[in-house]
């Protein structure tokens, strides 16, 4: 998102690893245009957000630091502003908000009451993202006026099974957000596919830069301002790793219609925090469900279990029900996909490194001890009070 860079080019492969040495992003290159750049929050992977040239940072997520910095600071220059809330991302507080017992699971869910309840903390926290980007995006226009371009995005992928550390659409598929008035038009949608990299070279031309040569991100600027209504053909996706707990490298190709998933190592067994971390989890119960339910028992070894290539049609089958790779009706679909693919990975210089030990298939899950969840609902709290006006009403909690 920072350089325009994908993975094998910056350097930044694994989880929780850096950018090498040098590499410039778009809060350099703003700053070269006269702008101020602040970054507030998970903007980057704690320390690292020192070396990506803000003027200004706080690692904390704290809206109340946010309305001082945008009150206080000196100056007529424009500003590029990062707010980074932890919400979503576990561990999920327990929360009252939802109602366990009527939230809806996707189908690849085993339902056990442990994952209905975590499911509701994690709606919990969706809303509370929304609020505080809802208090953000109103005091940013009361302060900096109209001609502001505020765009939201989110990580990828909650911690679920077939979401974060996956390349299934409920892990790439981020959501993207734009609002600037008279600029672009309201209530509009677009079905152009953007990439991650693409933020980069699309700020720099708004602020009226050139994008520097050999980024792999391109700029979607025309598509925001109405002028085009595509964008992309293809869209090629990496996971190469996190820490010990998920050491499965994965690589991916997606048009408008098909998914094809090269998974580089289906010889070891597919893991994650979410089992190898099992007291953090609501894992526990779909492996004792498996024990006595089929539909329970396929869905964990689906979760373990990858095969070498995966082939979806994703305009008849958008939830990534069925595999295509056998079908033979689909043979020059897939052969042409794994050449595109491969293709890429070459030219990015991708080496399909393994970051950790792999596991063994039937390797036993882990037991770690458990972290703290009640550590940023406090700033959050505080930072939201800052944020609302007393005179006027709280921002309405909209449920996701």
């Amino acid at each position: 998102m920072l350089c325009g860079l994908m993975p094998s080019r910056n350097g930044a492969e694994a989880n929780h690893t850096f950018a090498r040495p040098g590499t410039l992003g778009w809060p350099h290159y703003l700053r070269e245009l006269g702008y101020d750049t602040a970054a507030f929050g998970k903007i980057a992977h704690g320390q690292d957000v020192k070396r990506w040239d803000f003027t200004h940072y706080e690692m904390q997520f704290d809206l109340g630091l946010v309305r001082s910095y945008v009150t206080n600071r000196s100056g007529d220059k424009p500003l590029c502003l990062f707010v980074g809330t932890h919400d979503p991302h576990v561990p999920w507080a327990k929360s009252t908000e939802y109602d366990p017992a009527k939230v809806k699971l996707p189908w690849n869910f085993v339902d056990t009451p442990e994952t209905r309840n975590f499911r509701a903390n994690y709606y919990a926290e969706v809303t509370r993202a929304d609020t505080d980007m809802g208090a953000l995006y109103d005091f940013i226009r009361q302060k900096l006026g109209t001609n502001t371009l505020f765009m939201f995005s989110s990580d990828h992928g909650a911690q679920w099974p077939f979401g974060k550390w996956n390349l299934y659409d409920t892990s790439i598929r981020t959501p993207l957000l734009a609002a600037w008035p008279g600029v672009i038009k309201p209530g509009t949608r677009t079905d152009a596919m953007v990439s991650w990299v693409d933020f980069a070279p699309t700020l720099i031309e708004l602020a009226g830069g050139t994008s520097p040569a050999g980024l792999d991100g391109k700029s979607f600027a025309g598509v925001l301002l109405g002028k085009a209504t595509m964008h992309r053909d293809e869209i090629y996706s990496t996971h190469s790793g996190d820490g010990k707990m998920n050491v499965y490298p994965i690589r991916a190709l997606r048009t408008a219609q098909f998914k094809y998933i090269k998974n580089l190592h289906p010889e070891y067994e597919h893991t994650t925090h979410i089992d190898r971390n099992r007291p953090l989890t609501y894992w526990p119960s779909w492996v004792a469900a498996a024990k006595t339910n089929a539909a329970a028992a396929e869905i964990v070894r689906w979760y373990h279990e990858r095969p070498a290539e995966e082939l979806f049609d994703i305009v008849r089958d958008p939830d990534e029900k069925l595999n295509l790779a056998t079908d033979p009706t689909y043979a020059s679909t897939l052969k042409e996909m794994r050449g595109k693919l491969e293709a890429w990975m070459k030219s990015q210089g991708d080496s399909q490194k393994m970051f950790n030990t792999p596991y063994a298939k039937g390797t036993p899950e882990l037991e770690l001890p458990r972290r703290n969840p009640a550590g940023p609902a406090a700033t959050r709290e505080a930072g939201l009070e800052a944020m609302t006006d007393p005179a006027s009403s709280k921002p309405a909690r909209t449920k996701p």
